[in-house]
């Protein structure tokens, strides 16, 4: 609960800062940039003040210790895996806004891309704290050696996210003229975002099982299969899909999204259905998260 009334506290100040900086002064779009800065930076010392005052965290902490670097590969082995695994997924969307200002009309495409992926990531942050969740939770269960209550985690997460997922996606059909208000005034901005309204749905329903089942991945120990599937669905299918559709069928933004929609889709199904096999194989012995590659080789998942 504290955590969560300090990070209000950045994000009322950073509302407030990105309107001034960016329309009340000659700073314009560079303005919001300077805003979100200015915004990490209060949330970091506002967390440092807390933990440094805070009795909670009073024997958490008694000096600097050449033990704490004894450890330090170990965590890198899931650190790092850990790390690509998100980058390579944020950057897929990162892309496609590169690749937008690439195209006719750049402006107008670069425009409405960003929106969806803004809006994509504002979706994605609500059902990311199940991902966390369902990763603790897990990891915790397995390690306990309760393969049937990790299993029951897994369900239950995957629908809350379902869940959620579907009400943002209704809240977004029907006011996504108003949504794309708070972006732009520009009614051609407006009227090519709702267009690809449906589009935006089917990633953002798409997204629920990703968060899931990468929290299942992570909570395994299996970041180095994530990196793996990541690279070949997003950037070895969806990235090229997105740039056949977009400039050889001349589909511009709708052809960039469907083509990421291609790799989300192949994400999607391949831990539903393969992974989820797998994963029902741990969950009544654990000890193979341990081994991922060499039990989906062993499975006749990966030949």
């Amino acid at each position: 609960m504290p955590l969560i009334l300090l990070s209000g506290i950045p994000m009322c100040i950073h509302i407030g800062t990105a309107y001034a900086l960016d329309h009340k002064t000659a700073l314009g779009f560079r303005g919001a940039s300077l805003a979100v800065s200015i915004s990490l930076w209060i949330s970091t010392l506002v967390l440092v003040i807390y933990v440094i005052y805070s009795k909670k965290f009073k024997h958490t902490w008694e000096g600097f210790s050449s033990e704490s670097l004894r450890h330090i590969p170990i965590n890198l082995k899931l650190a790092l895996p850990s790390a690509a695994m998100v980058c390579l997924e944020c950057w897929a969307f990162e892309l496609l806004v590169l690749i937008a200002g690439t195209m006719p009309n750049a402006e107008l495409t670069t425009s409405v891309i960003a929106m969806c992926v803004n809006t994509e990531d504002i979706a994605y942050m609500c059902t990311s704290g199940l991902s966390a969740t369902v990763s603790t939770r897990v990891s915790n269960e397995l390690g306990a050696g309760n393969p049937d209550k990790a299993k029951q985690t897994m369900a239950t997460t995957l629908k809350l996210s379902v869940v959620l997922a579907l009400l943002i996606v209704l809240a977004l059909v029907i006011g996504h003229d108003i949504w794309a208000g708070f972006f732009t005034d520009d009614l051609s901005i407006i009227k090519a975002f709702a267009s690809m309204t449906p589009f935006l749905a089917i990633s953002i329903a798409l997204d629920a099982f990703q968060v899931v089942f990468t929290g299942v991945t992570r909570g395994c120990g299996w970041q180095n299969l994530a990196v793996i599937v990541n690279v070949a669905t997003f950037f070895c299918i969806g990235m090229p899909m997105a740039t056949l559709l977009g400039f050889k069928f001349k589909l511009y933004s709708k052809g960039l999204w469907i083509g990421l929609i291609c790799g989300h889709d192949i994400w999607a199904g391949f831990f539903t259905d393969d992974l989820s096999i797998i994963l029902g194989r741990v969950f009544s012995d654990p000890f193979q998260t341990k081994r991922p590659i060499l039990f989906l080789v062993s499975s006749g998942i990966l030949k």
